[in-house]
């Protein structure tokens, strides 16, 4: 999902600034200034003009501090007011989404348009073969009727020239179950009852309305104080980040101010012992098949929409758990950071009773980039022998099978099937897949390719597979 636009950019640059003023302990101070220097007059406009392009800086900017955007409710609180706030709270927010109105507000509802290239043929098949007499011509052109119009789509299908075209919300249009929609004024809302935490909005929306709450000052605030360690442990998946090799990455992560940093593939080598186990208690009960149970995204869309495949889902905890398990005996009273490649993840942070933060890969290069650190200029550090190598594979799709099958060796049949991209198709795929299964093992990703395509990674998905499947052969 690594696609570069200027949303990105623009999210990914107010990450460095507020890490860098975090850092200066000048944030109070200084970030009331934020939009207006992005946003000079005279300058490059997103919007219709530069206080738009302000007012929808300011909200992003409360985001990232960790606050909805219906917190402001006067619309002239300062910036520097929610950093206070930010900089005294102890708790982080359990709603892990917010919307800033103000950017979201071009999307008209998803229907279909005819445009200019309709020849207004006699044939006019688009009349002859819509249900709800919605089309109408005008002037030797079509119209279509938004009052009437079901968005079936076969006036689109039937036109010889191409001429209808569907214009979707594309948030709406890449949620996979449905979690967000408009209200009457045109802005969208998130319903945490169905959403499953997998980012698609975000990476969808093309004005970056949609924004993740950041634990950044929480993170910045716990490096700062002496009194307490700060403790990373990194995903799998850093591994194909930052076009340096994973010993380099950890280095880096230590320059930034951690006392600590364990590899979640530790974690992993018990996910794969006590899901291995379960397997073959299961299948000598007679159990159909068992699904994965490691991605957050999957367990929670199982958990809210999919309850025909909840009986199968694996009870072993995540590869995450059992490292701040780990993390949490080794070190009784530091700040346990979880650095990882998804919105789901962040949820579980919060769910957790051992971790206490979230840094995301984009969050992390943004911290590399405020402190001036260059990660392919950092020493390797040797990495922990004791990690099996599969379990540093769990980040592609096809990792988690492969590191449960090298465990079990020919003890049990495993007869394997592949989910790596949760849509609409594949939710569908396990409703019937629960009741006529064809392998009795799953494996199941909300992202294409894996986890190295999660919805906050920086690197090409296909060159981060690579790299860390190279990573978890050696």
């Amino acid at each position: 999902m690594a696609v570069t636009n200027k949303a990105m950019i623009i999210r990914r640059e107010l990450f460095s600034r507020i890490t860098k003023l975090l850092m200066e302990g000048r944030l109070v101070e200084q970030i009331d200034r934020m939009p207006i220097e992005l946003r000079p007059k005279n300058g490059e406009l997103s919007r219709c003009c530069v206080y738009k392009d302000r007012a929808m800086l300011k909200y992003k900017i409360m985001a990232l501090l960790g606050f909805s955007t219906r917190e402001d409710d006067e619309e002239i609180t300062p910036l520097s007011t929610f950093a206070a706030r930010a900089l005294e709270r102890d708790a982080i927010s359990d709603i892990p989404l917010t919307v800033v109105d103000e950017a979201c507000s071009a999307c008209v509802r998803a229907n279909y348009v005819v445009t200019n290239m309709c020849r207004g043929c006699v044939a006019r098949p688009c009349i002859v073969n819509c249900p709800k007499h919605a089309i109408r011509f005008d002037n030797g052109k079509a119209e279509i009727d938004s009052k009437q119009c079901v968005n079936c789509g076969l006036c689109m299908k039937n036109c010889p020239f191409h001429a209808i075209v569907y214009t979707p919300v594309p948030c709406e249009e890449s949620c996979p179950v449905g979690a967000i929609s408009k209200d009457d004024e045109g802005i969208e809302h998130i319903d945490d009852t169905k959403c499953i935490y997998c980012g698609r909005c975000i990476m969808a929306c093309p004005f970056g309305a949609v924004m993740e709450k950041s634990h950044l000052v929480e993170v910045v605030k716990a490096i700062k104080d002496e009194n307490r360690k700060v403790v990373a442990m990194v995903a799998p998946a850093i591994a194909g980040q930052f076009k340096a090799p994973l010993g380099s990455i950890i280095t880096a992560i230590r320059q930034l101010g951690f006392d600590d940093v364990i590899e979640v593939a530790a974690g992993a080598d018990v996910t794969t012992a006590n899901e291995a186990a379960e397997f073959v208690e299961k299948m000598a009960e007679g159990q159909a098949f068992m699904t994965t149970s490691c991605c957050p995204s999957y367990t929670e869309a199982a958990r809210k929409h999919i309850p025909e495949v909840m009986p199968y889902v694996s009870h072993t905890r995540t590869p995450l758990y059992y490292t701040a398990q780990i993390a949490r005996e080794r070190y009784p009273d530091a700040a346990l950071v979880f650095i990882g490649p998804c919105l789901a993840k962040r949820y579980e942070v919060y769910k957790d009773p051992n971790a206490d933060y979230m840094v995301s890969f984009e969050e992390l290069g943004a911290m590399f980039v405020a402190m001036n650190i260059n990660v392919t200029e950092s020493e390797q550090e040797q990495l922990d022998a004791s990690i099996d190598g599969s379990s540093r594979g769990y980040a592609v799709a096809g990792g988690v099978l492969a590191a449960v099958r090298k465990k079990l060796g020919d003890k049990v049949d495993i007869k394997p099937h592949y989910i790596s991209c949760l849509d609409k198709a594949s939710i569908k795929e396990l409703r019937a897949f629960a009741l006529k299964p064809t392998a009795n093992m799953v494996e199941v990703m909300a992202c294409e390719s894996g986890c190295v395509n999660g919805c906050n990674v920086v690197a090409n998905n296909k060159v981060a597979a690579r790299q860390v499947r190279e990573l978890a052969e050696k």
